[in-house]
């Protein structure tokens, strides 16, 4: 699966999410929208959540989905990869 493809799913699960596509690849496109995700820049600072709890959600919100398996390990394997850059910032 290409990344333009597991940008299209990754889309199809978080259906209200702004990608910020000017200029970029797909892969760049989702992997800045995981690291948002992750750090929880969609909601206001007061009620952010912590990184870990993020993870948690996004995994559990991905394995729910009616995702092929594919795309599901794919995606949860994007997430923990930035997680892991996340925390080595």
């Amino acid at each position: 699966m290409n990344f333009d493809e597991l940008l299209q799913e990754y889309r199809s699960i978080w259906n209200n999410r702004k990608l910020n596509a000017e200029g970029n690849t797909s892969k760049e496109i989702l992997m800045e929208a995981i690291k948002r995700e992750l750090l929880d820049e969609n909601t206001h600072p007061r009620v952010r959540k912590g990184i870990y709890e993020k993870y948690f959600t996004a995994s559990k919100r991905i394995i729910q989905s009616v995702l092929s398996q594919e795309t599901k390990l794919l995606l949860l394997d994007l997430h923990l990869k930035v997680l892991k850059d996340i925390n080595k910032e």
